[in-house]
């Protein structure tokens, strides 16, 4: 296995110049750097929190599972598919989106949105519309949540799944009437155009589980069209088995090309059975019992650490989201990382060790007669402490001294 090691460019240094309220140095002092959040996005899904943020008092189970999972991710996706938000024309769910958005911002989780369009789980009652109103109403639908949730909800899959967009097939949908009108690129670009319209300091995703060539040509093809793509977002649904190091690499070689950061924004490793290789559609899979095995566990714990280790060591990743948190979500699948029960699986374990541990700075610096110290760590924010006192930093590219005051 190819070793990746070279964690340079997920680190930054900077000489601390510490001192009191006063202004007067720190000096001579043994502090304490401790980092308590990572600049590189882990996430998750985070569906378990829409029901917990909209309850007055969550069963025991659920508060478990939820803090199992802010224990280890700091980044979380939240759903806005159409028709389950707005299943009724002019009644948006928008309160209990903005409720699990917020909880989760004040626990210091970044939150996506995912996504604003898609053909698949839209609202059907677009279907009584002609296709010019359609995008209208589709774009006056952006324009709401991007701006609605402007300042908690700051990261968006804009659109999801186009390569697909207008061929597909399987029951008639609005978006894709509106695709096969305007073209890919067409729809790409007027849904871009809105979201930046409602946000200019949102960040932007185009997000598609085909990691063929049409999708290279289609983000070629967006991006000559000045299409303000900021993020290309792939999926790695692997129900049907570990893509494995060569194709992942092969995948960020050819997206690393376009020069923009990329997120893989749906990972799912099972710990079970595979699903069948002719299967074409992971939707058609569909099960009564699916169940994680002792071997499985362990086959998903040693991919999804190898998987990890290829993306965090590229430099143009700046988030992983696993899809599942817990087994039995989408599809019923064992792809979650830990259990039905809420028990932890040897994946929860091995990325509690990557993401809190072996890519995690806690260690001591000394202060000198003039109270500076050089702090050295992965990228985040910290606390610099001594006894009865702390202050905050954020460690990241381009700094050279920065003050840290001790409250």
């Amino acid at each position: 296995m190819k070793r990746y090691d070279d964690l340079s460019h997920r680190k930054a240094k900077c000489r601390l110049r510490v001192t009191d309220r006063q202004g007067n140095p720190v000096a001579a002092a043994r502090l304490r750097l401790r980092q308590t959040r990572h600049e590189f996005l882990f996430g998750c899904g985070a569906f378990d929190f829409m029901a917990y943020a909209n309850s007055d008092s969550p069963d025991a189970g659920l508060k478990d599972r939820i803090d199992k999972w802010l224990a280890l991710y700091n980044y979380g996706t939240l759903p806005f598919y159409w028709g389950g938000f707005e299943p009724e024309e002019g009644r948006p769910h928008t309160e209990s989106r903005r409720k699990a958005a917020e909880f989760l911002r004040e626990r210091n989780v970044t939150v996506k949105g995912h996504p604003l369009c898609w053909h698949t789980a839209c609202a059907d009652w677009l279907m009584q519309y002609d296709t010019q109103t359609i995008l209208r109403k589709q774009l006056q639908r952006i324009e709401r949540e991007v701006t609605g949730f402007k300042g908690t909800v700051d990261i968006w899959d804009v659109i999801n799944e186009v390569v697909i967009m207008p061929v597909f097939d399987k029951y008639d949908n609005a978006v894709t009437r509106v695709c096969r009108d305007i073209g890919r690129v067409g729809i790409v670009k007027e849904t871009f155009a809105a979201a930046r319209a409602a946000n200019p300091a949102a960040k932007l995703l185009i997000n598609d589980f085909n990691t063929s060539a049409s999708y290279e040509i289609l983000i070629d093809g967006c991006l000559q069209a000045g299409v303000p793509i900021d993020v290309i977002g792939i999926q790695s649904h692997q129900h049907q088995g570990y893509w494995g190091a060569e194709k992942l690499e092969q995948v960020l070689e050819r997206y690393a090309y376009f020069g923009l950061p990329l997120h893989f924004t749906e990972n799912t490793l099972v710990s079970g059975s595979l699903i069948p290789p002719e299967i074409e559609d992971l939707n058609d899979f569909q099960v009564k019992e699916w169940p994680s095995t002792p071997e499985g566990e362990e086959r998903q714990m040693e991919q999804t650490e190898e998987m990890y280790r290829i993306l965090f060591a590229h430099p143009e990743v700046e988030a992983i989201t696993g899809w599942d948190f817990a087994d039995g979500a989408w599809l019923n699948a064992p792809s979650g990382v830990i259990r039905r029960d809420n028990s932890v699986k040897p994946v929860y374990e091995r990325l509690m060790h990557l993401i809190k541990e072996e890519w995690w700075t806690d260690r001591e610096i000394c202060t000198d007669e003039n109270g500076f110290a050089d702090a050295e760590g992965f990228k985040g924010d910290y606390l610099l402490e001594m006894p009865g006192r702390s202050g905050t930093l954020k460690l990241t590219s381009g700094l050279r001294e920065v003050q840290v005051i001790l409250q």
